[in-house]
């Protein structure tokens, strides 16, 4: 599933171009992922179980069966995409997860295990081994919209209805708003208005340190948004670089982008 709200993070620097990977066994290795020079980040789709006592569970689509531990081979991966300067976030949520969370204790039970199993911490069951992955992604559709700022993600349309609260706290170094699968907030044929306005208020009301124009690579990977690649270059981005905030353009999927270049393509102008 494709996110359906802009998505924050906690400990990365923005720049440059961030994907999301994992979700089509398609889409190659992580690790070749990292070795096109085109990401500054790869977010790494989804951790989409947690929360009101579940049992975490990563679900990395066709790459690994995490129920046998068969992620933990994904530590060498990341560990090669950090030696290329590549930040590798995990994301949690996404569109078809299973998760809330019902207390201040509950977030906080969340925030330790994320700690201990992908971050700093130690745990004897890390799921993708002895890697210290470089920040969290909270790409949040669903559930309810209390605990977020307990816990330390956004859709375009101002205030994001999930976790806009959270989104005020300042903690979020780095902010990439879905600028796709929302018209109010999209270009459209030539019409940069909307994006623009948009835009705006996200760099204006939000106290992230980046913010990021989230887009699809293709066409197919979203149900509206995609901008060809001459109008991003040529409008979209001199419109919006100008701001001290912006830090770039985050993609909806490496699977799509493996289908356009898109990257590729606009990478220079980023």
């Amino acid at each position: 599933m494709a996110p359906n709200k802009p998505s924050s993070t906690i400990g990365a620097d923005a720049a440059g171009i961030a994907i999301y990977w994992g979700q089509n066994g398609n889409e190659g290795t992580l690790e070749e992922t990292c070795a096109t020079g085109n990401y500054e980040f790869v977010n790494l789709a989804f951790l989409p179980t947690f929360g009101n006592g579940q049992t975490p569970m990563i679900n990395l689509a066709g790459h690994c069966d995490p129920y046998t531990n068969g992620c933990t081979g994904l530590s060498s991966d990341i560990k090669s995409c950090q030696a290329k300067g590549v930040k590798v976030i995990l994301s949690i949520g996404g569109g078809a997860g299973s998760y809330y969370l019902t207390s201040k204790e509950d977030a906080r039970q969340v925030a330790t295990y994320l700690w201990n199993n992908f971050l700093g911490g130690s745990s004897s069951s890390r799921p993708l081994g002895d890697a210290v992955l470089d920040g969290i992604d909270f790409d949040i559709e669903g559930g309810t919209n209390l605990h977020w700022d307990d816990l330390a993600t956004p859709q375009c349309p101002f205030p994001d209805a999930w976790v806009g609260g959270a989104l005020k706290t300042g903690l979020f170094d780095n902010v990439w708003v879905q600028f796709y699968n929302n018209p109010p907030c999209q270009y459209s044929s030539g019409d940069l208005s909307n994006l623009e306005n948009a835009w705006k208020q996200w760099i204006s009301d939000i106290p992230a340190t980046k913010i990021f124009l989230g887009l699809p690579a293709a066409p197919a990977a979203a149900g509206s948004g995609f901008i060809p690649v001459a109008d991003l270059t040529s409008k979209v981005l001199p419109a919006i670089k100008g701001s001290p905030k912006y830090g770039g353009v985050m993609l909806w999927s490496k699977y799509y982008d493996d289908q356009t270049n898109y990257s590729s393509s606009i990478k220079s102008s980023v």
